[in-house]
């Protein structure tokens, strides 16, 4: 998992890089909800196989520490950031699409179910 602290690139670059190798999950939280987020990267952390047989990285940002380029990123469509929200997320396709968004953290197996009806995903699991 990345956070804001430790991305050397901006967010869009480093989409743009994933884009058509890898799955992305970002985690946007304000500071005062900070627990949301460590509520989330724990249930993740402890599906951490499931995520790398999905091609999922999970991208980490803190409101805090966010540069205002990611900020002014995130704003527009299709995010949509809303700053003033508590906890934010959007699973990214390898297409650079965002697939789903969602205010709250999310349960592994639902986020497992959003990635395995993906069409790509199906294809992905027939060659396995």
């Amino acid at each position: 998992m990345e956070s804001n602290g430790t991305l050397k690139k901006s967010l869009k670059a480093i989409l743009e890089e994933k884009q058509d190798q890898r799955r992305v999950l970002v985690l946007y939280g304000r500071e005062d909800a900070q627990h949301l987020l460590i509520e989330q990267q724990e249930t993740l952390h402890a599906e951490r196989d499931q995520l790398a047989e999905r091609d999922l990285d999970v991208i980490v940002l803190i409101s805090y520490d966010l540069p205002e380029p990611d900020r002014q990123f995130l704003m527009q469509q299709p995010f949509g950031l809303i700053p003033s929200e508590n906890f934010q997320g959007w699973l990214i396709g390898k297409d650079g699409g965002v697939k789903h968004v969602f205010k709250k953290p999310i349960e592994t197996a639902e986020l497992f179910g959003l990635i395995d009806s993906m069409p790509m995903r199906k294809q992905e699991a027939k060659k396995q």
